[in-house]
């Protein structure tokens, strides 16, 4: 399978997983953001699902690869957020989340290549 096709279907897996089962994703999300939470974890699963169908079609696969990248960065936040909240959890739930952080480095740099188009 190819790297944007790798990138798709995790994303249409993740955005699955906001729209069928949100309420693990609700809490994820900076409660500085207007609205309720669930709006944007529904929000966000519609996202991953588009950047999805982008980075399927190979004519619109360029198109994809930049719009994954903002998606990924659009998130890092949240991910900040919850490393944040999970300060004083146990020791495995900080691992986990922090070690979420620099693993959007690599996502945000596969996704540009896509863009590039290599």
């Amino acid at each position: 399978m190819t790297r944007p096709m790798v990138m798709a279907t995790v994303l249409a897996g993740m955005g699955v997983l906001h729209l069928a089962a949100p309420r693990p994703f609700d809490g994820l999300i900076p409660r500085a953001l207007p609205g309720p939470a669930r709006a944007w974890t529904y929000g966000s699963g519609v996202a991953e699902l588009a950047v999805a169908g982008l980075l399927a079609v190979p004519g619109s696969r360029r198109a994809g690869g930049r719009a994954a990248q903002l998606l990924f960065l659009a998130v890092w936040p949240g991910n900040f957020y919850h490393a944040y909240r999970a300060r004083n959890a146990s020791p495995r739930t900080r691992a986990i989340t922090l070690a979420r952080l620099p693993l959007q480095i690599p996502m945000i740099a596969a996704a540009g290549r896509i863009a590039a188009g290599r």
